[in-house]
Order: C-alpha cells, then structure tokens, then sequence
C-alpha cells in the first residue's frame, strides 16, 4: 500500500495536497504524520524526514520503497500510477492549462505564503485585515488568483477548476483555507469555489482532522502565543 508522509495538518500546506488528492481520489494509502518540532537541522522533524527525503521536507509518498517527494512529482506519479482516476483534464489544452497553473503555485504567490501561513483553526480575520491593508503583494497575489480561477470557472462551467476535481483543485486547497480564514474580499464565483472545494470529502477530512489536531506550534504561530 502507498504510504504518505506529512506534517502537522493544522499547518502543513505542502503536505495537504497529495492528501487530499489520494484521499478524494479514493486512492488507498496510510498516513504517516510527522510533528513539527522545528525546523532546525537538529530538530527531531528533520532528522525523521532527512531518513526518507535529502530535502528534509515532507510530503513523501512511499509506494513499496520507491520514494517520491515534492508535491508536483507526486502528483505526476500518481497520475501515472493511477490513470482511470484521471487526475489530469483529458483534453490535452487543458491538461496543459492544469499543469501550468499548478506549476504557477508551486513557484509563485510567494508574498501570499509568507505573510499568510496556513492555519485552518485560527480565527485570522483581524491579521488578514492588517496584511491587506499593509501589504500590495499580497493584494497582488490575490488578484492573480481571482482572474485565474475566474477564467478557469467560466470556462469549464465550475465548480470546480476543471469540471471535475483534479490535481490543480487539490493544488489550490491550501490557498482556498488561507483566503477563507484571512477573510480576503474576493468575488461571489469565487467564494462559491471556495465553499464547493471545502465541501469535497476528501478536503473536509482534511479540515476535520487538523481542527481536532490540537497541536500548537509558536514558531508556526507570529500572529498569537496561545491557541
């Protein structure tokens, strides 16, 4: 059976997507989570992860000891592996869409992912306010995502990205939790995706497990001291 490594569900972005996509997919796996401690080389976290992966980063997928990580090379596995689960649009000027969109979020939005880290159980409202007001970057990488998902919704008629859920749903699930939880305006197409994404049972799993995680980590934390 696949194995999947990850972090703490509360925060770990990176880690969520394949999650998801195993899990709303149907794809059978066990998950293998491993805490966030630190980030230091000598932190229990890396020394865990450094035995599976020389990035010392998780997500990694385990498929009989074959060893993939990077979210973008496990979806691409995966799609292979799996191809009646179609993963990627059929149509080939789609799937290219698809793949350029989710190589966009793999390299870009950089302002949005540092000033706005996941953190699907904290009420962000009032840091989400701040950011916007103070920050153009993110008001920046904000936009790029309407028009791009505006588009992409418009033209394959929703709800989701592509018609049907698929890598890129899966890649944009963690920005969908942060514009929720940092309360960004965004447009009413926009917010219906988001809602229809969060409703999926894979992702709503996800949600459900890291709001029962109960695991508060400081250094993921810059916005509070408590949970």
């Amino acid at each position: 059976m696949l194995k999947l490594y990850i972090g703490n569900k509360n925060y770990s972005s990176w880690s969520m997507r394949p999650w998801v996509l195993l899990k709303q997919a149907g794809i059978a796996f066990e998950e293998v989570t491993i805490r966030f401690d630190s980030f230091d080389a000598g932190s229990e976290f890396r020394q865990k992860t450094s035995n599976i992966n020389p990035a010392g980063k998780v997500p990694v997928l385990d498929d009989e000891g074959l060893l993939v990580w990077d979210t973008l090379a496990i979806a691409e596995y995966l799609a292979e592996r799996f191809p009646d689960k179609q993963l990627w649009p059929q149509n080939l000027p789609a799937r290219a869409r698809a793949r350029s969109v989710c190589a966009e979020m793999h390299s870009g939005f950089a302002a949005l992912r540092a000033a706005c880290p996941m953190n699907i159980e904290a009420d962000l409202k009032a840091a989400g306010q701040l950011i916007w007001r103070d920050k153009p970057a993110v008001r920046a990488d904000v936009a790029r995502l309407i028009a791009m998902w505006g588009e992409l919704l418009a033209e394959h008629k929703g709800p989701l990205l592509f018609g049907a859920f698929g890598i890129a749903d899966a890649f944009f699930a963690p920005v969908c939790m942060r514009l929720k939880n940092y309360a960004f305006p965004v447009a009413a197409d926009i917010s219906a995706y988001i809602a229809h994404l969060s409703a999926l049972p894979g992702v709503r799993a996800w949600i459900d497990d890291a709001l029962a995680e109960n695991d508060f980590r400081d250094f993921e934390e810059p916005y509070r001291i408590k949970r």
